[in-house]
């Protein structure tokens, strides 16, 4: 087994926390000298960062997101009490727009148990998740993105701004204390700004560790939406 299939084992144990080398290799049943191999080849990729034997994920602060299944490990509990929350602004009959962030996927279960709701996303994983639970879907289309399966770019946002929703969910990588709501992705702040534009009612949902960050990309202010629901 190559270095490179193990890449996303090393990526899905350091996002949890930092591990030494040792931990890597009792973890991952390899010896210590084949993990410090690896992290050779994965130090040059940019992805972690090792210290005095301390190993750790390495963070980039421009346009980059963290692909979908790390973020799938953060904070899930607070995730599913922020969506069980939020799921009390919904009625039936609602036309319904929805990011592509993980935080608003946990939504999801919960909009099963309205009737003839509609939901308008630009996240691939989310139209497929809702389709499934027999939720009516309309999905974006567009570019892309490879690391959240989120479809951004002109075609995306030419679609969205044709639809009006009575409510909008999405979320965000950090809220500062000034109450600006930032992202690192220029893309998606750009649909999630139409998002709020063409909803009657838009909240953010993110949890409490959102709180006093600052990120790239300036999404918009909390005084321009109708509440945030976190945890």
């Amino acid at each position: 087994m190559s270095v490179y299939t193990r890449e996303e084992k090393y990526i899905k144990l350091l996002s949890q926390k930092e591990h030494t080398v040792k931990e890597l290799s009792e973890k991952l049943f390899i010896s210590e000298p084949t993990v410090r191999r690896d992290i050779i080849t994965l130090k040059e990729k940019e992805l972690l960062i090792c210290n005095r034997g301390i190993v750790k994920l390495k963070v980039k602060y421009a346009d980059q997101r963290i692909p979908l299944f790390i973020r799938n490990l953060e904070y899930n509990d607070a995730k599913k009490e922020i969506a069980q929350k939020a799921s009390q602004l919904i009625k039936d009959g609602y036309v319904i727009m929805l990011d592509a962030s993980t935080t608003v996927y946990h939504l999801l279960p919960h909009l099963a148990l309205f009737k003839n709701i509609l939901v308008i996303t630009n996240g691939a994983k989310t139209a497929l998740e809702a389709a499934m639970l027999g939720i009516k879907t309309i999905c974006t289309g567009g570019n892309m993105t490879l690391d959240s399966f989120s479809y951004v770019g002109v075609d995306a946002e030419k679609m969205l701004k044709s639809y009006n929703a009575d409510i909008a969910f999405f979320s965000c990588r950090g809220i500062f204390d000034d109450g600006i709501i930032t992202d690192n992705s220029i893309l998606e702040n750009s649909l999630r700004q139409i998002m709020i534009k063409n909803s009657k009612k838009s909240y953010l949902l993110c949890d409490k560790s959102k709180f006093g960050q600052k990120h790239l990309n300036t999404l918009c202010h909390k005084d321009e939406i109708d509440g945030i629901i976190t945890n």
